[in-house]
């Protein structure tokens, strides 16, 4: 059974579980028009089909802990999940990391941990959670609409002049 629960000073070597790889099959293409927005899925032939790994982030716990809550899951004491919340100027607490082991996905493991930072933002005074997603990483996205997230905007600056040039990001909120 997989338990979801706040790392601890004990655990504190779970926040940095390593990245795996995920599937970039398509992207989304979020439109606003008349102050909503909407989006499109635009999938991949299977030939251009590809993965990606982010790098292991290499976290530090001490340093972390004055503004951000880690969230574990964990099956039979082995971390297999993490999402890192942090305190933010907005009435939306931000969702800084979620990662789920590949063999662990598509189980609701993320949506557990999503739930689990609802509550910790709501006792913290926020109204949301918010985060982005960059619109090459289609599962990313979808989970997070399909989580109760709405789109709140979209970034095609942002990786301008770097190796993920082309991609941009869409900013993802939850309301609690």
């Amino acid at each position: 059974m997989i338990e979801i629960k706040i790392i601890d000073e004990e655990h504190k070597q779970d926040v940095n579980i390593k990245n795996e790889p995920f599937e970039l099959w398509g992207y989304m293409q979020p439109s606003l028009i008349g102050g909503k927005w909407s989006y499109t899925v635009q999938k991949l032939p299977a030939e251009k089909v590809s993965e990606q790994c982010f790098p292991d982030e290499n976290y530090k716990y001490e340093a972390m802990t004055e503004n951000s809550v880690f969230v574990g899951a964990y099956e039979n004491g082995q971390c297999i999940g993490l999402a890192i919340f942090q305190d933010s100027f907005f009435k939306y607490m931000y969702l800084y990391d979620l990662k789920v082991n590949k063999a662990y996905r598509k189980q609701g493991v993320a949506a557990a941990m999503i739930e689990k930072g609802k509550y910790i933002a709501a006792e913290k005074g926020y109204r949301g959670i918010y985060t982005q997603g960059q619109d090459n990483n289609l599962s990313a996205c979808l989970f997070y609409l399909n989580t109760g997230f709405h789109i709140g905007g979209f970034n095609t600056d942002v990786y301008k002049w770097t190796k993920q040039e082309g991609k941009s990001d869409i900013w993802f909120y939850l309301d609690i």
